[in-house]
C-alpha cells in the first residue's frame, strides 16, 4: 500500500510525518534541517531508513521555508519528482496557518527561528508581512532575539566570542538558539532581556496590525500562532498585550495542529484524490 509524507522544514528542525491510507501515523523524524538544496539528499536518506522507495511513496507535501511564490515552488517540486509518485511544495507558513486554522479567515504570526506573520481574509485572499530573513528582517523571531542580545553583551574586549559565534557555518539556527535563555532571563528580571522581550513582541505585533489592515478582517480577528517561540506561554501572553495596546481587537485560538501534522494530511488527500483507497477517502 502507498504512504503519504508530510515535511516541515523550518530553520533550525525539519520534521517529517508518514500516513497510511487510513491516515495512521506510521513513522515520525525531528532532525537538525538541512539547506533547500540538500533537501533530495536527505529525503533519499529517509526513504532508505523507513524502508521506502519512490513508487511506495504516494505523495509528499513540503512545507518549506524560503519559497512563497508558485514560481519558487515548482523548481522545488521538480527536483523532488524522483523522490514520490505525486509532489507538492508550498510556504512553511501556508502550512502553519493551515494546521492551525484550517479554512478560517485570520492571522497566523509565525516565530521561530525566523518570523513572518500570514493572514488569509473571507475572500480567500492571502497576504504577509515580515518572512524577509535574517539579513533583512525576521523581526521578533528568535534568531532577532539571541542577535539583540549578543550585540547588549558585547562591548569592547568582550567581541571575542562574538566573532567566534558569527564565523560558523550555522551561525543563525545558533544564534537563535540562544532566545530560551533569553526569555528566562527576562521572566527573572534581567533588564535588558525584558527590554528585548518586549521589543519581539511590539514587533510580531505589528506584522499582525499590517495584515489585519491590508486584509480588511473584521473584529475581532482570529489570531493563532506557530514556530518554537511562541510555545513560551508567558511569551504569547504578552504578545497578546501587545497586540491589544496596539489598537488590534483580537481573538487568540490555539492551533488545530501541527505544520508537519498539516503537510501530512494534505499529502493524504493528494493521495486519494483519485479515489483508490476509499477507507482514507472516507475519512
Amino acid at each position: 500500500m502507498p504512504v503519504a509524507v508530510g515535511l516541515d522544514l523550518g530553520g533550525t528542525w525539519v520534521r517529517a510525518v508518514m500516513l497510511d491510507t487510513d491516515g495512521r501515523r506510521l513513522h515520525s523524524l525531528r532532525s537538525p534541517a538541512p539547506s533547500l538544496a540538500a533537501l533530495p539528499v536527505f529525503l533519499n536518506s529517509l526513504w532508505k531508513r523507513w524502508g521506502l522507495s519512490r513508487s511506495r511513496v504516494g505523495a509528499l507535501v513540503v512545507g518549506s521555508r524560503g519559497v512563497w511564490t508558485r514560481q519558487e515552488q515548482r523548481r522545488v517540486e521538480r527536483r523532488l519528482r524522483a523522490l514520490a509518485l505525486r509532489v507538492r511544495v508550498i510556504s512553511d507558513a501556508q502550512a502553519a496557518y493551515s494546521g492551525a486554522l484550517g479554512a478560517r479567515a485570520g492571522i497566523l504570526i509565525l516565530a521561530g527561528t525566523g518570523s513572518i506573520a500570514i493572514g488569509r481574509n473571507g475572500k480567500g485572499r492571502w497576504a504577509r508581512a515580515g518572512g524577509l530573513g535574517p539579513l533583512l528582517g525576521d523581526e521578533g523571531s528568535a534568531f532577532w532575539i539571541g542577535r539583540q542580545w549578543l550585540r547588549a553583551r558585547s562591548r569592547g574586549e568582550d567581541f571575542a566570542p562574538v566573532r567566534k559565534i558569527i564565523g560558523r557555518p550555522d551561525a543563525v539556527a545558533h544564534i537563535a538558539r540562544l532566545a530560551p535563555q533569553v526569555l528566562r532571563r527576562a521572566r527573572n528580571g534581567h533588564p535588558i532581556a525584558r527590554r528585548i522581550v518586549a521589543d519581539a513582541q511590539r514587533h510580531l505585533a505589528e506584522l499582525a496590525g499590517t495584515l489585519a489592515r491590508d486584509l480588511r478582517l473584521k473584529k475581532p480577528v482570529t489570531v493563532s500562532w506557530a514556530g518554537s517561540l511562541l510555545d513560551d506561554q508567558r511569551f504569547r501572553t504578552g504578545l497578546r498585550r501587545k497586540l491589544t495596546r496596539s489598537g488590534l481587537s483580537v481573538r487568540m485560538v490555539s492551533p488545530e495542529t501541527s505544520p508537519v501534522m498539516a503537510t501530512a494530511r494534505m499529502a493524504l488527500a493528494l493521495l486519494n484524490r483519485d479515489g483508490r483507497w476509499g477507507k482514507a477517502r472516507r475519512r
